[in-house]
């Protein structure tokens, strides 16, 4: 799974309904980019650099798994869904919507289409008056000052003026309240930990990921199923119940609930498919005592893809025992 980044964006508008078109790009950064963090006050400021209507300005802050580059991209189709029609004059001009990266990460990018940070970021109070509700402690990773610092000695002694309204955060419309604990589960390769890693982020979720990477039975079971299944089965069986006992034992009072890529009911399933008969009836006693004392999901998620997908996905993680699992043994699990 690609790591994600937290990229900051800054939106102006002089043109239309202003506020609205400030709003209406928050939405669409968090569909098309990634998940807002934050979102600062709205500022009114003078146009810098032309004559025109005062701007709304503001700052965001976004968790992305997209390159510096892709974002921009994106940014730039937004500005045209929304009604931005750039001009090939030269200097500035009075716009629907202006969106631009002022950083990413504490990453330094140059290239002949982006520069981050963003070369005027330190010179434009009303970029860094709203940066500071968003980011306080941000230090600029090529000028090596933090915002106070620039602030101080920016150059523009324009004084943006914040207003009494605000904008919305998308992500607050979904409520995970009525969950405690929420389980992803699927085959192998479906994208369950990417799935249930990406919830964590977004939503302030104490995250359980399966340590099968851990398990010195998986590769030789692999290798030889019949003879390693049980063995594999127990193993998994014991730590699954082991970190579900200790994550809800341990429960962190700044998490909001709890998401795993996999449930323990999983081990009967599977052990269904990969034991003997004989073998699976001693298996399903053993599980029952284990799974009467362990916490259960209140929602399951279940991923669904088809075979030739859940190889091409087990291709591309490239664990190297996994590279020789055969579709009927995915087409069981299903």
């Amino acid at each position: 799974m690609t790591q994600s980044k937290t990229v900051l964006i800054a939106l102006g508008s002089n043109k239309g309904n202003k506020f609205e078109n400030l709003q209406a790009a928050v939405d669409a950064v968090y569909r098309q980019i990634g998940n807002v963090l934050a979102i600062s006050k709205v500022y009114k400021t003078k146009a810098l650099g032309f004559e025109s209507d005062d701007f709304f300005n503001a700052c965001m802050s976004v968790n992305t798994q997209l390159a510096p580059k892709k974002v921009l991209k994106l940014l730039l189709d937004i500005e045209k869904q929304l009604g931005r029609e750039r001009s090939s004059k030269t200097g500035y001009h009075a716009r629907t919507i202006d969106l631009d990266v002022l950083a990413y990460d504490n990453e330094h990018v140059e290239s002949n289409i982006l520069t981050v940070p963003h070369p005027r970021l330190h010179e434009r109070q009303f970029v860094l008056q709203p940066l500071q509700d968003i980011a306080p402690h941000w230090v600029h990773p090529v000028l090596d000052k933090n915002l106070q610092e620039l602030v101080q000695y920016c150059p523009d002694t324009s004084v943006p003026e914040p207003q009494n309204i605000w904008l919305k955060n998308p992500s607050k419309q979904y409520s995970w309240k009525a969950h405690n604990f929420i389980a992803i589960e699927g085959n192998i390769g479906a994208g369950k930990t990417s799935l249930a890693t990406q919830i964590a982020e977004d939503f302030n979720a104490k995250l359980i990921l399966e340590r099968f990477a851990d398990n010195p039975f998986l590769p030789k079971f692999y290798k030889e199923p019949q003879r390693y299944a049980f063995t594999l089965e127990m193993s998994f069986l014991a730590d699954r119940y082991q970190q579900i006992s200790d994550a809800l034992a341990q429960l962190d009072l700044f998490k909001d609930f709890i998401v795993s890529d996999y449930d323990v009911h999983k081990s009967l399933i599977f052990s269904r498919v990969t034991l003997p008969e004989d073998e699976f009836k001693l298996y399903r006693k053993l599980f029952y005592q284990v799974y009467r004392d362990t916490a259960k999901p209140d929602l399951y998620v279940y991923l669904y893809q088809n075979t030739e997908s859940l190889q091409q996905n087990i291709k591309k993680r490239g664990r190297t025992y996994e590279q020789d699992i055969k579709n009927d043994l995915l087409i069981k699990h299903k």
